[in-house]
């Protein structure tokens, strides 16, 4: 074995590169130089580059980690050392790939500030205003419409792209998104062909979207072997087991890997994904195959789709329906049988590992059967006609039957705490404005530890600006915070009146709506909010969009579901503001 390992290692030390990449924070950092300056065409030059780089270096690590995947595979004879020896193999090959494609990694270890940049498509923004002054329109259009669809809450861009539409020579094809998603874009255009009755072109177009689908599934789990960092696994730096150590790291990559669903379904900009977006393929395919009388395919999708929901009635109603005509059961997909096993795989080892490791793990409802097609006709049911879409202001929602006896008013517990506003003059229900639930010291204290301890994108899945590109967001946990003052690198005094006054503020909302049960924290996090230089001119919108907190909107039914992906595990939040 030692003479295996040997090579490995001297070669993770030997390899050299005969290629070189311009790192594209060097180039961003030139461009946004060029524009303070007025000179455009420079910042073209340059953004255009560090985009250019930005997308080499991805795709590089896609390729290089999906090579050395297959050229160093795990066997069936497994074992600690086989185990290191393939670990240390990829490694290897790795680097080599990397350095042959890229450089020097080195000197493309970007900040987070930079990747958030690029992840908010904010070099689109520099490139429309620097195409604009050169008289560009075409290619203004273009870079402004690819940052607007990632960021929608941008009044004054909404407002560009109008004037681009009215400009001479600007058609509607030019306003094209240039970091288009294949699958999402492929997936909308299928959606068009259906909604206008092409069943034909669109049976084709979400065939294509499912084939780009998967690959994307592919990219989006080889990029989560990297280096990982993930909120709530700041417990790694105490452990110092071997074995504890690897098993961390790698229930990070797994959850990466898991969240891929998450992640392709969520389009640019947006927090939450596409409800029930992967079965939904295959529901509208059932249904355009049906349209152009092709049931032995019709069947094989609606199968598909029953795998990820089993109960659900209608589509066991139109199985039985295509069964009939073809005259046999038929089999679903087997790429799809394959990968929700996967799926359900990774499901069962990530809960065993937070409950070994101690680490709260939540699944996610990544494939909601509320989600479904916008047409009013469903699909066939039998021979019994069609059946109707049911949308969400039709629902039966248990969380809303419960009559609750809403009660306020109760003793605040501790001096000097006083009631501001209640739930009447704040025109609502269980709502409440207190004021002195700290001291003007110990919100001094408090803020001087936000600016210690926070991170920007912490709490937000690592996005800097998760509600407005207008604003950054930086936090930490309550663990965190404790984890730097038994470090010394802030005083734990303060440490502990964070952790101290979170529940002050459980105990006064426990008393004062009167609770007859116990108030448990889901989740406690320290915040700061800034706004960002540059990005605050001719605004007129809000800081932060008007959003319901535990429930789904629906102004239709004047209704508000609690229902995923909205925050349905608590009842109540307190925000503690002033820390200006």
């Amino acid at each position: 074995m030692d003479r295996t390992l040997f090579p490995v290692l001297v070669f993770l030390l030997s390899v050299s590169s005969a290629a070189s990449l311009e790192p594209y924070d060097l180039l961003y950092d030139t461009a946004v130089q060029a524009f303070s300056t007025g000179d455009y065409e420079n910042v073209v030059l340059y953004m255009e580059a560090a985009l250019s780089s930005y997308a080499q270096v991805r795709s590089s690590k896609v390729r290089c980690r999906l090579r050395c995947q297959d050229q160093h595979p795990f066997d069936g004879t497994f074992s600690d050392l086989r185990f290191f020896d393939v670990v240390l193999q990829r490694a290897a090959c790795m680097n080599a790939c990397i350095d042959e494609k890229l450089g020097s990694q080195s000197v493309h270890k970007v900040s987070e500030d930079v990747v958030q940049d690029f992840h908010r498509r904010i070099p689109y923004n520099y490139l429309q205003l620097a195409y604009q002054k050169l008289q560009q329109p075409e290619k203004a259009a273009a870079a402004a419409h690819t940052y607007f669809q990632a960021n929608p809450e941008h009044v004054e861009m909404g407002q560009d792209l109008e004037q681009y539409k009215d400009l001479q020579g600007v058609e509607e094809n030019h306003f094209v998104d240039r970091e288009a998603r294949p699958h999402q874009f492929t997936f909308t255009k299928a959606v068009k062909f259906y909604d206008r009755g092409d069943y034909e072109g669109a049976a084709a177009l979400f065939e294509d979207a499912l084939v780009e689908y998967y690959k994307a599934d592919v990219e989006c789990r080889a990029l989560c072997q990297g280096p990982q960092g993930f909120e709530g696994h700041d417990h790694l730096r105490y452990r110092y087991s071997l074995h504890e150590l690897v098993s961390d790291h790698f229930t990070q990559v797994l959850h990466c890997e898991h969240e891929c669903v998450r992640d392709l379904a969520t389009r640019p900009g947006r927090l939450s994904p596409m409800e029930n977006y992967l079965p939904l393929h295959y529901d509208y395919l059932q249904f355009a195959y049906f349209k152009v009388n092709r049931p032995e395919e019709a069947l094989q999708c609606v199968l598909t789709y029953c795998l990820f929901h089993e109960e659900e009635e209608f589509m066991t109603e139109n199985v039985e329906f295509y069964r009939e005509i073809v005259g046999h059961e038929g089999k679903p997909r087997e790429e799809a049988a394959w990968y929700l096993r996967r799926h359900r795989q990774e499901l069962e080892l990530l809960l065993t590992g937070s409950r070994i490791m101690g680490v709260d793990f939540t699944e996610g409802n990544y494939w909601s059967n509320s989600g479904g097609r916008d047409d009013s006709n469903r699909i066939p049911s039998g021979t019994n006609g069609w059946m109707d879409y049911v949308p969400i202001s039709e629902k039966k929602n248990a969380s809303a039957v419960v009559s609750l006896q809403l009660r306020e008013g109760g003793p605040l517990l501790y001096d000097g705490v006083k009631l501001v506003q209640n739930s009447l003059a704040l025109n609502g229900t269980q709502r409440v404005l207190l004021d002195h639930v700290i001291s003007e010291e110990e919100c001094s204290n408090l803020r001087g530890l936000a600016h210690a301890v926070t991170m920007a994108g912490d709490g937000y899945r690592g996005r800097m600006s998760p509600h407005t590109p207008n604003e950054k967001f930086e936090g930490a946990t309550v663990l965190k915070t404790l984890q730097y003052g038994y470090e010394g690198r802030v005083p734990m005094r303060s440490a502990r009146l964070f952790y101290d006054t979170s529940e002050r503020v459980r105990r006064i909302v426990e008393s004062y709506f009167l609770l007859n049960s116990t108030l448990h924290f889901s989740y406690t996090h320290l915040v700061c909010r800034t706004a960002i230089s540059g990005q605050q001119d001719h605004r007129n919108d809000l800081s932060h969009p008007i959003h319901a907190d535990n429930c789904l909107l629906d102004p239709d039914a004047n209704e508000c579901w609690k229902e995923p992906p909205a925050y349905t595990y608590r009842d109540y939040r307190c925000d503690r503001v002033n820390m200006i």
